[in-house]
């Protein structure tokens, strides 16, 4: 075999400058994963799958690629609802069922999701495709994944980098749109310790709430579903090895195998075209006007209510879990000290992940 030979079948030989671009964007979510601690537990095998998917002649793309069988877990809608599962199990919904008016500011927050929905209509992406690019707004990434592999499936990889990207730069989103949106006396709006709420009334809340949303929205059916189950693995308090399992075991194998899978969608073909950009713009858009929505929920709510509420609780809609309640947190602090938020931004944490499950069976009634 000549050398010319030997090279020929070497990567380098079909190595392409879009895939070079590529390695770049997936070491760069590498680096922030580990060195700025940005959603390290999904930006980290998200950013080496693009690494995988890329590696020239590496077969990974191929219908027995690892990456391959690792994506008809997403494909047929197995990974996301049982991520919900594991998400149930670590849900504590004592904080909403103690406040219900957080539902409302759950639902204020996926203000976000129908701008972007109409923002992608006006940039000329198809129903589906604007539905998919939309929900981003819920910060829900498995929602997401879910959603866009029933919808738009060819634009998944842009959809869930851009999901999971915001959804880490929680942080440097929520404050400087609550500082926009709210005085410095509201954010120092103190809060009542909540009610203690009984075994009983979380054993029955996610009985009531799977029933009532499943037939409100069908389609929703499947991810509440296995939200809800998870939920009463926790609560019931007899299957402790079930809800410990899902807690840790099983959420680490399909949180590994979910950022692994995304990547089957991010080769240099698919992800390096100009409406990737779009849906990156659009995803932002969906981010901030998501917090907007729950912080002007919030205050006006505060014209009917005779006890206040602080509005930064408003922009813990998003579903970001727990994040998003924590940096509400640390904004009370900055505003008022002695204020405690943690517990009460948890209600409307909880509510955002609701509200997004919603939302996305709606977009699969009226578009899939």
């Amino acid at each position: 075999m000549s050398v010319s030979e030997l090279v020929s079948q070497t990567g380098f030989s079909a190595l392409t400058g879009g895939q070079i671009v590529m390695w770049l964007i997936g070491l760069t979510l590498i680096y922030l994963a580990i060195k700025k601690g940005f959603e390290p537990y999904l930006l980290l095998p998200i950013g080496f799958g693009i690494l995988l998917v890329n590696v020239p002649l590496g077969g990974m793309l191929a219908d027995d690629g690892v990456i391959r069988i690792f994506y008809y877990g997403i494909q047929y809608e197995v990974i996301p609802p049982m991520i919900f599962l594991c998400l149930g199990a670590m849900t504590d919904f004592g904080p909403l069922i103690a406040n219900p008016k957080m539902l409302m500011l759950g639902a204020g927050a996926q203000f976000g999701v129908f701008i972007a929905f109409f923002g992608a209509l006006l940039f000329g992406f198809t129903l589906p495709e604007a539905a998919s690019i939309g929900i981003i707004g819920g910060a829900d990434g498995p929602t997401t994944i879910f959603l866009t592999n029933s919808l738009a499936p060819h634009i998944m990889g842009a959809t869930a980098v851009s999901a999971y990207s915001y959804m880490a730069l929680v942080p440097m989103i929520i404050p400087p749109i609550a500082k926009l949106f709210t005085t410095k006396a509201e954010r120092a709006i103190p809060m009542k310790q909540m009610r203690p709420v009984s075994k009983r009334e979380k054993i029955i809340f996610p009985l009531v709430a799977f029933l009532l949303i499943s037939l409100l929205v069908p389609k929703s059916a499947a991810l509440m579903g296995l939200f809800m189950v998870g939920n009463l693995f926790r609560e019931s308090g007899v299957v402790k090895r079930l809800s410990d399992g899902a807690q840790n075991e099983l959420m680490n194998i399909l949180t590994i195998l979910l950022g692994l899978a995304i990547s089957f969608k991010l080769p240099a073909e698919d992800f390096l075209r100009w409406d990737v950009i779009k849906i990156f713009c659009l995803g932002l858009v969906a981010f901030s006007f998501s917090v907007v929505g729950g912080l002007m929920l919030a205050k006006l709510m505060n014209l009917f209510l005779k006890e206040k509420i602080n509005p930064l609780i408003g922009a813990a809609g998003l579903s970001a879990v727990p994040m998003a309640a924590r940096v509400v947190q640390l904004e009370g602090i900055k505003a008022n000290p002695r204020n405690y938020l943690l517990m009460h931004a948890m209600g409307p944490n909880v509510a955002g992940v609701i509200g997004t499950l919603v939302a996305a069976g709606m977009f699969l009634v009226l578009v899939g």
